[in-house]
């Protein structure tokens, strides 16, 4: 490429691919640990990576080292006292479907400090069985009440397509459903606590890193309903040109605001008071609940405990390695050089050898839901690759830059 020449950076990503020193992450990563999980029209924040080339989830990674968290217990015992009941009332709601974060996040609360919490579930779009067994083993082998929220099937089909379609982000409506739907409930139930399993700091994302009142958290109100997109969708034309009423929207919308502003609900991570290691909650998971990872590995990574539960939820990685240049085991290698668990060459090499791997085991599955032919999904690949990242080369389509250098444009 000529130095001269300048491409265009699709989604307002930066227009130079700087990967970070210490893991294996590029500043093309969303810095939230799922893109919109916040803010439903912002533009993108990425990852920082400081003039030391190091991204904020390292960073936040050598802090985990520093804290001392025998006082983070103390405050979250402190937390915990102020909310506990002992009337038979809930008196905090762990949401989640599962996953070995929901499972340590909800029985530590509950068998190591004696809290009792609600479990909340906006259940997957495509359980695997392995995930669906999952659910059932929190809940049963773990001992949970549980709030299960079905979405309108026909709604969440038609919002799922439309966020592949327009956003090519199969998960963008459901994670908006995924994270409104424990807010309700509590302003619904008045329960007082939310708690949240992995902080978003550990992802380089600092709104994770302290804990705030539901009125402070980034959510949009009923107020913003003209603004407000579902599947790169304003909901006027979800009405209008769909024929969806309001009410089976709703579930994917925020609270009203004066619900909010009359609460005193307080959301906080579990991470944020206990050394978070996604292995150690893996193992914990499995003694206390029945936890089991997927019996191969999955597709894209090298692992096989995370995120497990959705079929979709290969497919989603695989877009974000169209869009960003960043795959699945890029996130996980990511993690766990942080964690201290892998070096920096292990996970470039882990990188070099999964990223990319197309989703075969539940691609079908996947379009047969959506009613997508293969072929449409594929053209939809071309069209939201970004030029700065990628180069075809014999028609092939090649990334420009990798985090082992050996990219088009590396040499």
């Amino acid at each position: 490429m000529s130095t001269t020449e300048k491409l265009e950076a699709k989604f307002g990503l930066p227009p130079k691919v700087i990967f970070c020193k210490r893991c294996v992450i590029s500043n093309q990563r969303p810095a939230s640990a799922q893109e919109f999980k916040h803010n439903i029209n912002s533009k993108k924040v990425t990852m920082n990576i400081d003039e030391d080339g190091v991204c904020d989830a390292c960073k936040y990674g050598d802090k985990k080292l520093e804290i001392d968290w025998k006082e983070r217990e103390k405050e979250l015992l402190k937390l915990l006292d102020k909310h506990r009941r002992t009337d038979g009332h809930y008196d905090c709601i762990v949401p989640g479907s599962g996953g070995k974060d929901s499972c340590i996040a909800s029985h530590m609360l509950k068998y190591k400090y004696g809290m009792h919490p609600l479990t909340v579930t906006w259940p997957p779009i495509l359980y695997t069985d392995y995930g669906y067994k999952n659910f059932r083993n929190w809940i049963e082998v773990g001992g949970f009440d549980n709030i299960t929220f079905k979405q309108n099937g026909k709604v969440m089909k038609l919002l799922t397509r439309l966020s592949v379609e327009n956003l090519f982000h199969p998960f963008q409506t459901f994670i908006l459903g995924q994270k409104n739907i424990a807010p309700k409930i509590a302003l619904k139930y008045k329960i007082p606590l939310i708690f949240y399993g992995e902080n978003e700091a550990e992802y380089g994302n600092p709104i994770g890193d302290n804990a705030t009142s539901l009125r402070d958290k980034a959510y949009f109100t009923m107020q913003n309903l003209n603004d407000m997109y579902l599947g790169g969708v304003s909901i006027g034309e979800l009405r209008e040109k769909y024929k969806i009423d309001l009410a089976d929207l709703q579930c994917f919308l925020p609270p009203d605001e004066s619900e909010i502003e009359n609460s005193n609900i307080e959301v906080h991570y579990f991470g944020y008071y206990t050394k978070w290691i996604p292995q150690e909650s893996y193992y914990y998971a499995v003694e206390h609940t029945g936890f089991q990872a997927r019996p191969f590995r999955t597709e894209g990574t090298y692992s096989k405990y995370l995120s497990i539960d959705d079929k979709i939820d290969d497919l989603n990685y695989y877009t974000t390695f169209i869009k960003f240049g960043i795959g699945r085991a890029t996130y996980d290698a990511s993690q766990e050089i942080r964690n201290r668990h892998l070096t920096r060459e292990e996970g470039m090499a882990l990188v070099k050898r999964f990223d990319g791997e197309f989703p075969k085991r539940y691609f079908d599955d996947v379009m047969n839901y959506i009613e997508m032919k293969p072929e449409e999904f594929l053209a939809l690949c071309d069209k939201f690759r970004s030029p700065h990242i990628w180069k075809k080369v014999d028609g092939e389509w090649k990334l420009r830059h990798t985090v082992n250098r050996d990219g088009v444009d590396d040499k």
